[in-house]
């Protein structure tokens, strides 16, 4: 990794825990001169509509995610149904096939609160932290979670909600989201409890779709109608630790999406269907840093932003490997 791009990586895991974006302090020649054209390209302009107009509308990546996450979830339902064996529990801690599969997040509460190490969990969780190492620890998140799904479909009414001028989107201090992981800590610590698995809306949908609903559904709900109304997405993005712990998981991921300068328009498409838009600054005009950037791991590797760019620029693919397809 060259050193513009080691300092770039540095500045995405701080973004990650909350720190804003901010224009990089040095950028690599060879971008230098694309910003540079760029700048100086009055055609710049005309091309960014040409391409906005003739591009094709893709849901690839998007239906892919959706069939994903509902197949992995509706498996635990028709599993406990039929008693058929192939995957039992919930999402917070499951068997596959006989094997032990435990969420990253809920054995770390849970060794928290017994204040020490436990064998069987270590066991449980080592395959799945292999397999979010692999594939990026917030893939986690729009490939699997549940309550993204929901919370998806309520940014789109809540965008049009703002669209009417009906309600304004609120936004929140992302540090806050760091200052909850360590809250949640701390509580399974003092308390002996898992105080976050008790509200986690990832464990409370998993387990309602599984066993039937419960009261418990109304903090879902609760969270919900404030995301359509205030804040949008303000779980996953201000509060939820699974997402934090997840993307610490995923920093050395060979799975990424990857930004190809050259052939940008920055008509900023990418980043208005952006789940977690912080990532893609650097896809803002001046801020690459080299002519092809890794967004960082924060990134919950979605696909919105690749099936949306008409100019190719952002595509999935293995670090050393060509893209995905």
């Amino acid at each position: 990794m060259n050193p513009y791009l080691r300092r770039r990586f540095r500045e995405q895991i701080m973004v990650m825990f909350g720190r804003e974006p901010k224009k990089p302090e040095t950028i690599a020649p060879e971008a230098q001169k694309i910003h540079f054209h760029k700048r100086g390209n009055r055609d710049l302009i005309a091309e960014k509509l040409h391409a906005r107009a003739h591009a094709v509308p893709s849901h690839k990546w998007r239906n892919r995610r959706w069939a994903t996450l509902i197949f992995a979830n509706l498996l635990f339902v028709v599993s406990f149904y039929f008693d058929i064996q192939i995957l039992e529990g919930a999402l917070t801690a499951s068997r596959f096939i006989g094997f032990h599969v435990i969420d990253l997040n809920s054995a770390l509460q849970v060794m928290l609160a017994h204040k020490h190490v436990i064998n069987n969990l270590l066991i449980g969780t080592g395959t799945v932290l292999v397999l979010w190492i692999l594939l990026g620890g917030r893939t986690f998140c729009s490939w699997v979670c549940p309550y993204h799904l929901l919370a998806e479909w309520a940014e789109k009414l809540h965008l049009y909600l703002v669209k009417k001028k009906l309600v304004t989107d609120q936004t929140i201090d992302r540090r806050l989201r760091s200052v909850f992981w360590l809250v949640f800590a701390v509580l399974a610590v003092v308390t002996g409890y898992t105080v976050f698995e008790s509200i986690s809306p990832i464990g409370i949908l998993s387990r309602a779709m599984i066993y039937g609903p419960g009261v418990a559904l109304l903090w879902v709900l609760a969270l919900l109608v404030f995301e359509v109304f205030f804040s949008k997405r303000a779980w996953c993005r201000y509060a939820c630790p699974i997402g934090l712990t997840y993307g610490v998981v995923g920093i050395v991921s060979p799975l990424r999406i990857k930004y190809t300068l050259d052939g940008c328009f920055h008509e900023g498409d990418c980043r208005k269907v952006c789940l977690v838009p912080h990532v893609l600054d650097t896809v803002i005009k001046g801020r690459a840093v080299d002519t092809e950037v890794p967004i960082g791991p924060d990134c919950t590797r979605c696909g919105l932003c690749v099936d949306t760019c008409p100019t190719g620029s952002l595509t999935f693919e293995v670090k050393g490997l060509s893209k995905l397809l």
